[in-house]
């Protein structure tokens, strides 16, 4: 793969670090150690019943999505380790390259198209 198409999805991955970190802290604050964990907050609506339901059903969500997106983070963040030490690109299951077109568009893939449709069948 080209240098400049690497420099391109880096730039990529660090817009989607900071955006999903920037997502995070709507909602929940940072754990200190490692940097990709937080805690979800829980929100305070009021004391009458319907606005408890409001939090228990907020949190519950915020939960869900504290999940999704630091599993994000943790993928953009192995991607551009293996950026800068050079392996970038290399499906994990048959470590053949991933073809540019899909890093394009999804740069933290870490399988090529034809492992994950193989993954998804099972």
């Amino acid at each position: 793969m080209k240098q400049e198409t690497i420099q391109q999805i880096k730039a990529e991955l660090l817009r989607i670090k900071e955006e999903t970190v920037e997502a995070l802290k709507t909602f929940a604050t940072k754990e200190s150690g490692n940097a990709n964990d937080f805690t979800s907050t829980f929100p305070d609506y009021g004391e009458e019943s319907d606005e408890n339901a409001q939090e228990v059903g907020q949190y519950s969500t915020n939960i869900a999505t504290e999940e999704i997106l630091e599993k994000t983070l943790r993928d953009v963040d192995l991607a551009l380790k293996q950026i800068n030490e050079g392996t970038y690109g290399i499906c994990k299951y048959c470590h053949q390259e991933i073809d540019e077109k899909r890093l394009l568009a999804r740069p933290f893939s870490s399988s090529c198209v034809k492992c994950k449709s193989q993954l998804q069948k099972n």
